[in-house]
């Protein structure tokens, strides 16, 4: 990856925000934008967050689409919730390769999602659940976003970490 490559991810994130359980209580915290060049770059970040069931990392990017990641020790599961913005974003170019998706395989005129919809069900988001929400093309990832959060428990905390990325 280039550092042209690098600044471009940074710039389109809307926002990022990490969130972990910690005593039974969730937690969430805006990640820096300028820390976020690459995928690997958003899980080395999220790596330094304690988390009882792992950490959930959050991203927005320029309002197209976002990414979910959960990072438990060495596993890192994530999904993407339109694989055709692989087209144009080094960011979702990344997140595709890690899935193990060949870019000649994404229909740029599809929107769907690629990777984990079970990522969050021991958490009470089944995978039919985060499916219909990726499925919603007139919501837009903040919405999405905070519809997760909220079903998962940490919708207060989280609108309060958007915020303070804005």
């Amino acid at each position: 990856m280039s550092a042209e490559d690098g600044a471009a991810t940074a710039d389109a994130i809307d926002f990022a925000v990490a969130a972990y359980l910690d005593d039974g209580e969730w937690t969430a915290a805006s990640l820096p934008s300028n820390r976020l060049t690459s995928f690997t770059a958003i899980v080395g970040e999220l790596r330094r967050y304690p988390g009882e069931t792992g950490v959930i990392g959050m991203i927005s990017v320029d309002e197209d689409f976002f990414v979910l990641l959960r990072v438990q020790g060495q596993t890192v599961r994530t999904l993407i919730s339109d694989v055709s913005a692989a087209d144009d974003w080094p960011l979702a170019r990344q997140v595709a390769d890690e899935l193990g998706i060949d870019p000649d395989d994404i229909d740029p005129d599809t929107v769907e999602p690629a990777g984990d919809l079970g990522l969050f069900e021991d958490l009470g988001l089944s995978a039919r659940d985060l499916g219909a929400l990726t499925d919603d093309e007139d919501a837009f990832p903040d919405e999405v976003l905070e519809e997760i959060a909220g079903t998962l428990g940490f919708g207060e905390t989280y609108a309060d970490a958007v915020e303070a990325a804005g």
